[in-house]
């Protein structure tokens, strides 16, 4: 049984334009990686309102949230690499979405620590790309094909 004492829910953003996906841009000390724009739930916030806030916050833009493709649990007592006194479970709804009319995707007013920017990436080659988690890599480059909403579990 995990020891995590509370869940954290949070709204995480698929942005698709031109069979490329929309990823926030991450520095650590190995290296670049990439994740889904977004962040944890407010109380007293809708999810959709969650995932309005974070695109502002960490890429810069206004969005339409839609319908969920995918919702994701993270157990971090079930996974390699967890910090082991960092213990969490967080459960990921994310959301198709797409950016309004004018707006320019960038760094968004308030980054998460380690964000250096944006990218856009060709879903033909998010294989090769350092991208978390890593579960969602075939789901993603799935959905032109119409991969339907799926309940994904625990996953890194």
């Amino acid at each position: 049984m995990a020891r995590a004492t509370y869940v954290r829910t949070a709204a995480k953003a698929v942005i698709i334009r031109e069979d490329a996906l929309l990823a926030v841009k991450f520095q650590a000390p190995d290296g670049i990686y990439y994740t889904l724009p977004g962040g944890g739930q407010l109380p007293g916030e809708t999810l959709a309102e969650t995932m309005v806030r974070e695109c502002l916050e960490e890429i810069g833009v206004r969005v339409q949230p839609h319908d969920i493709l995918f919702v994701r649990e993270y157990i971090s007592d079930n996974h390699e690499f967890a910090e082991p006194e960092r213990c969490y479970h967080q459960v990921d709804f994310c959301f198709r979405v797409t950016i309004l009319p004018g707006e320019k995707p960038g760094l968004g007013s308030e980054p998460d620590t380690r964000q250096v920017g944006i990218a856009w990436l060709p879903l033909a080659g998010l294989a090769a790309e350092r991208f978390y988690p890593r579960a969602l890599k075939p789901l993603l480059q799935g959905l032109a094909q119409g991969t339907p909403a799926v309940y994904l579990g625990d996953i890194n």
